[in-house]
């Protein structure tokens, strides 16, 4: 006869073992990752009134901010997205017989990010009859930076973008959003005016 310990023990045992085996039979999936859905605005512009060596279009559904980190220059700013979490850094710089120098930062600037592109495309903007002549980089990938660029009259203006946003770069889940700012960066470059 079984002592009523062992008895226990081994109903325990039996027990785990038929829940073990009942549950063995459903085959499990694991469900893909999710993103949040991002609703997007229509796409609308106004006119940049500041008191700058430039105007362009840009969205109304962005919030113009000087940028605190650079206080001594007067045109550095940034066109925040707040409902995306992002930012273009726009910055402004006097030709002083240094286009070559400043140019070729700029390319260092966006090529920094090879380490995690994927590819680095060039869009040239030529628009002679405004004086506006640029480079668009898009920056395919997981890169910090998904697009720069800068534009100039190649004599006296320098204007520099670059957009970031602030979370992990993952190219599957931002593709829509950086499709949705390319748009926007295309009507800056394209409304671009020297005052």
């Amino acid at each position: 006869m079984l002592k009523p310990g062992i008895l226990t023990y081994i109903n325990v045992i039996a027990i785990s073992i038929l829940i073990f085996l009942s549950g063995c039979n459903k085959k499990n999936t694991p469900k893909p990752r999710g993103f949040f859905r991002i609703d997007l605005h229509e796409k609308q512009y106004k006119r940049l009134d500041e008191n700058f060596p430039f105007s362009f279009n840009y969205p109304v559904y962005t919030v113009i901010n000087k940028d605190k980190s650079k206080s001594s220059e007067n045109y550095w700013f940034n066109i925040e997205y707040p409902d995306i979490n992002g930012k273009i850094h726009i910055s402004y710089i006097k030709i002083d017989e240094n286009l070559d120098e400043i140019i070729e930062d700029t390319r260092k600037l966006a090529y920094k990010h090879t380490v995690k592109a994927e590819a680095i495309n060039e869009r040239v903007f030529f628009r002679p009859e405004n004086d506006v002549y640029g480079i668009l980089y898009e920056i395919e990938g997981n890169a910090a930076s998904s697009m720069q660029f800068f534009l100039t009259d190649s004599i006296n203006h320098y204007l520099r973008g670059a957009l970031y946003f602030n979370c992990e770069p993952d190219k599957d889940s931002l593709a829509p959003v950086i499709k949705f700012v390319k748009e926007d960066i295309v009507i800056l470059m394209e409304s671009l005016e020297w005052e």
